[in-house]
């Protein structure tokens, strides 16, 4: 059983978007994550170095939004995710892209997309 650390409301300028207007204008992205980790390590030693350190996944994800574009939120969100699995601390992490500003012609308030992965799963 994993304990977890949430990282929540990160915005993050971006060019992604399936239409040529998303990438030449760009827009803000907002990114959820919630980290799934044994903390007992962290919580024993009181040191950052046993715990992922959410300000440094925080420029991660933030690097990954500013960076390549993509068509589409499930791509961004896994391209997310598989490099925050990279940490071998974690066991699995949630994360949500949340694209406010997206091209419907109609008022809502939020497109999101959630994706879970697991480390060692396909």
């Amino acid at each position: 059983m994993s304990d977890t650390i949430t990282l929540t409301g990160l915005r993050v300028f971006g060019r992604h978007g399936v239409y040529d207007h998303e990438r030449a204008d760009g827009q803000d992205f907002v990114i959820d994550a919630i980290f799934e980790l044994d903390t007992r390590p962290a919580a024993s030693s009181d040191d950052v170095v046993d715990t992922i350190h959410y300000g440094e996944a925080a420029q991660q994800i933030a690097e990954i939004v500013a960076g390549e574009p993509v068509a589409l939120l499930e791509t961004l969100a896994d391209r997310i995710a598989r490099a925050l699995l990279a940490d071998d601390r974690l066991d699995a992490v949630t994360v949500v892209v949340h694209k406010p500003q997206a091209p419907i012609p109609l008022s809502f308030a939020d497109v999101s997309v959630s994706i879970r992965r697991e480390r060692g799963a396909r």
